[in-house]
């Protein structure tokens, strides 16, 4: 029988799931989306086993990670968008962190994209921006480039967010803001949301039981800024940590560049112990998951340097092997083997699967089918990667599956 013909008491049962997690007040919900996803799973085991879970509590848990809190469907790095991930399950929230004009810490994903995940378009701030909205023009796109920097603290705290998105063939500034994909559905539009600075995060997910995952990203700005340096910055984020009274083992610090990595691991030893170093073929150019030439470092050697934690995206710790099964990439084997613990990103961020899921599954793409294979990957990825936390844009997915697997 298709899961989605449960019975209504079946269904409101599932949808009560609530009970009291790392808080005595924070319950986790996980509504019907991961029963949507089990649906359209192959019949077999792992969609026998996830069946068998339906109604029974679920609970919060590390390896649920909220990536830029639950993005399928509230703007990203806001306080909304992180209490909807902590409902959700997840035990790990992520800020990743960006600097304004002034110097003060606050989270965005990117250091340039206020002008597509926030209303600065439509505001007297636009005139700041680094690049003001240049409506499409015939084959030219539209075009903006709004930078945390452009901003005072004050400034950007008028913000008000939106979900990520932008029509480049807009010829005006309020068609050009409408632009977002039309899986991701913000149905919380006319409530706004708020942004957060990076102390606000820390104290946001502290009171809803969350651990800690900062990303420390890359500014598009030369560095030193106005005089400060990239090392400033880098300390500035743990000295957050350090002035809200956080124990180092609650903080997972991230950065692409291994410069942060090293630095946090020589000044701040307890942090660094725990920094996550982010790959991919962004950061190195031409990594391939199967082909060791092509990673630019030795697993064996990052450890040995006290790099604990790796966190490659999903398309690079997997392959397809000769009988169509997804299997760990040499790179995820390699990780394991250097006793490097793997962190894994990001489900839920390519819609549905039914066009082989995209970049994140690029690898694999071949035996992607439709959505209910993120399922397909995460199992992979926990019982056979053995990773130990997935960052994903809907949480709830997530922490279904750890709790029915009887993972923490």
């Amino acid at each position: 029988m298709s899961l989605l013909k449960l019975s209504s008491a079946g269904l409101a049962l599932t949808l009560m799931v609530a009970i009291p997690a790392v808080a005595d007040d924070i319950p986790v919900e996980v509504g019907v989306r991961p029963l949507y996803l089990i649906d359209k799973l192959p019949e077999g085991p792992l969609k026998e086993k996830l069946k068998d879970c339906i109604g029974k509590p679920v609970h919060r848990t590390l390896f649920s990670i909220g990536h830029r809190g639950a993005p399928l469907m509230f703007p990203e790095h806001t306080v909304e968008s992180n209490r909807a991930a902590a409902w959700q399950g997840a035990g790990i929230l992520e800020c990743d962190v960006a600097f304004t004009k002034d110097k003060a810490l606050v989270c965005r994903h990117a250091h340039d994209d206020l002008h597509t995940t926030t209303n600065i378009l439509v505001t007297h701030l636009a005139a700041k921006c680094t690049q003001p909205f240049v409506p499409a023009s015939g084959q030219t796109p539209a075009r903006a480039e709004c930078r945390t920097s452009d901003l005072t603290l004050a400034e950007f705290q008028s913000l008000t967010p939106k979900m990520d998105g932008a029509d480049p063939t807009a010829k005006t500034v309020e068609a050009y803001l409408a632009g977002t994909p039309g899986w991701r559905t913000d149905l919380y539009a006319t409530e706004p949301a708020q942004t957060m600075t990076h102390r606000e995060s820390i104290a946001l997910f502290r009171s809803l039981g969350a651990k800690f995952t900062p990303e420390l990203k890359t500014p598009v700005v030369a560095m030193p800024f106005d005089g400060f340096s990239r090392e400033a910055y880098a300390q500035k984020l743990i000295d957050d940590y350090k002035a809200a009274g956080i124990p180092p083992k609650d903080v997972w610090p991230q950065s692409f560049d291994i410069a942060d990595i090293r630095y946090w691991i020589a000044r701040e030893p307890q942090f660094g112990a725990q920094a996550v170093y982010l790959i991919d073929d962004g950061s190195i150019p031409g990594l391939d998951g199967m082909n060791p030439q092509s990673w630019g470092f030795d697993p064996v050697a990052l450890k040995a340097e006290g790099i604990n934690y790796v966190a490659p995206a999903i398309s690079f710790l997997l392959t397809v092997d000769e009988t169509g099964r997804i299997v760990p990439s040499r790179l995820a084997k390699a990780l394991k083997a250097a006793d490097i613990k793997i962190i894994a990103w990001t489900l839920e961020r390519s819609g549905p699967l039914t066009d082989g899921g995209g970049w994140y599954f690029q690898s694999v793409s071949k035996a992607i089918r439709t959505s209910g294979d993120y399922y397909t990957v995460l199992h992979v990825l926990a019982q056979d990667v053995g990773v130990t936390g997935v960052f994903s844009d809907w949480p709830a997915t997530v922490s279904y599956y750890a709790s029915c697997m009887g993972m923490r």
